[in-house]
């Protein structure tokens, strides 16, 4: 029988629901468990992909090609695992199945209503997940938080399927993430917050079986004995969860706190073992760097660092696997523009370029790509990054000044970057895009070769540009080497300059499958060829 754990939020959003729930995964994962992990989204949105990342944060996207939420990425992470748009539930595809189902006349004419019809959608979601997955235990993270009106179907369905799993079994327990403030002008913990979402959570049906406490500080012994005194919870129940400095100490302070015995304890999954010796090997190779350097991030969306979440996390693997500290320089492509960039790149070792969408800052872009090529600063440039180092390579080296991306200008006359064949006649925007894992071939005896060890490789995507191939013999006779193609050799995938100490771009995102103990291999050999070129 699949077990259930439904993680539930309170007071506000962002408290970190998601990173505990990932913890928790790593945990039973570390006591031999299979694990899989659903966030439920509780937007109409039929996924993240049309959201701006100044509200939203990062588009993660999965293997098939989904485009989700960044909470899936941090479930990849921390299970190492690959999970599918299955995983990921929003109101919007559910009441557009529901509807669906309405005007195939599935529901023989009854009244179609929240309860049952939207609820039973919901759960047949989550038992669909737990039958194809076979895991021994399906993470359930309910977003938003308890109250919110477009949360309560989720809610509601989460209720049902404790009553269908059996509310007296060993199979499914509840856990309420909630804030605990600190009020500076008395420096006490106070609960009552926590109280008042307990209290709206019991409305509903639902009883926490664990309360796990945000808080700047450990909870003190006294607030844990109120929470379990008020909200019904035993005091090994509550979890004090304090702010860490990296989201990778986070299961071992769990750890610490008995939140693994417990929850192995409440399932009836026997004694923990506590295996988790690989994950603080990591944790302390990350912690205690031997060398450092710096590497600007310019991006387009940086006043959200959000917006960069598997970056960020791609260059913390790779600062525990080359035991080097990364320190990011945010710098807005717009700036660049605006600034020489020797002004705010003389000082950086070596330079991300990520992607983005729209016209705004790829002037920035394409300056500092060519600040990059110039100076020999080791330059990762990663799906917009890559086209805009083919359109300043175009410009600056084969002497066509007004070379562009169709998407900028569609009257250049030299569109070295062109909407893809497959794109052309869409008009909807939301998951339209090439998404998704995709076989690239790689040429022997190039660096790229070098770097992953194999002709063959998938790698994750997210554009509606790609190279034009009727400058690609031009670029190829003047310095540029394609060294990675889709198998029809239609679609130019890595990109290398030649003559410099590390230039690589690439059409997809390696950022997305870079894993704590696995990191992606093109960031990995990024960081280290840029302490090679710093050390000399």
């Amino acid at each position: 029988m699949t077990k259930f754990i439904i993680v539930t939020g309170g007071v506000l959003s962002g408290l970190g629901k998601g990173v505990v729930t990932s913890s928790l995964g790593k945990l039973l994962k570390a006591n031999g468990f299979s694990v899989t992990a659903i966030k439920i989204d509780p937007y109409l949105n039929c996924d993240a992909g049309t959201m701006n990342p100044f509200e939203h944060g990062e588009v993660f996207v999965l293997d098939d090609g989904t485009e989700a939420d960044l909470d899936l990425g941090n479930y990849e992470r921390f299970l190492d695992i690959d999970l599918c748009g299955d995983d990921n539930i929003t109101t919007g595809k559910v009441y557009r199945s529901v509807i669906e189902k309405e005007r195939a006349g599935k529901y023989l004419g009854k009244t179609v209503q929240i309860i049952p019809h939207i609820t039973d959608e919901i759960n047949r979601r989550i038992w669909k997940v737990a039958d194809e997955t076979d895991a021994d235990i399906v993470l359930v993270e309910i977003g938003g938080t308890i109250g919110d009106i477009e949360s309560m179907p989720f809610m509601e369905a989460s209720r049902q399927l404790h009553m269908e799993v059996g509310e007296e079994s060993n199979d499914f327990i509840f856990i309420h993430t909630t804030l605990i403030p600190v009020l500076d002008v008395v420096g006490e913990q106070k609960t009552k917050p926590t109280q008042h979402s307990v209290q709206a959570l019991r409305e509903i049906g639902i009883q926490p079986d664990i309360i796990v406490g945000r808080s700047p500080k450990k909870l003190e012994e006294s607030t844990k004995r109120k929470i379990s005194l008020f909200c019904d919870v035993p005091k090994e129940a509550v979890i004090s969860s304090p702010d860490a400095e990296s989201i990778y100490q986070v299961p071992l302070i769990l750890e610490e706190e008995g939140f693994i015995d417990y929850v192995m304890k409440k399932l009836n999954l026997g004694e923990p073992e506590h295996d988790i010796h690989e994950w603080k090997e990591f944790l302390d190779n990350y912690e205690n760097p031997t060398e450092k350097v710096k590497i600007a991030l310019v991006g387009k969306y940086c006043e959200l660092e959000d917006a960069y979440k598997s970056h960020v996390e791609a260059f913390h693997h790779c600062q525990a696997e080359a035991k080097t500290e990364i320190n990011i320089k945010w710098i807005e492509s717009e700036e660049l523009e605006e600034n020489e960039p020797k002004k705010l790149l003389d000082d950086v070792d070596g330079i991300l370029i990520p992607g983005g969408f729209g016209n705004r800052g790829i002037e920035g872009k394409i300056n500092a790509v060519n600040f990059a090529r110039e100076n020999k600063v080791p330059i990762l440039t990663i799906c917009l990054g890559f086209q805009v180092s083919v359109i300043e390579f175009c410009r600056n080296v084969l002497g066509l000044e007004e070379a562009n991306s169709s998407e900028f200008n569609e009257k250049t006359p030299h569109p070295v970057i062109d909407l893809l064949p497959m794109q052309r006649g869409i008009d909807m925007m939301g998951g339209t895009m090439r998404l998704g894992s995709e076989k690239i071939l790689i040429e022997e005896g190039t660096r790229a070769h070098e770097i992953y060890g194999s002709t063959e490789i998938k790698e994750r995507h997210r554009h509606r540009y790609e190279v034009n191939l009727d400058y690609k013999d031009e670029m190829e006779e003047k310095g540029i080497k394609f060294s990675g193609k889709s198998p029809n050799k239609k679609r130019m995938e890595i990109l290398e300059v030649e003559d410099h100490p590390f230039f690589i771009g690439c059409q997809f995102h390696p950022e997305f499958t870079s894993r704590p103990m696995k990191p992606a291999p093109l960031f990995l050999e990024f960081i280290k060829a840029t302490m090679e070129q710093k050390n000399k």
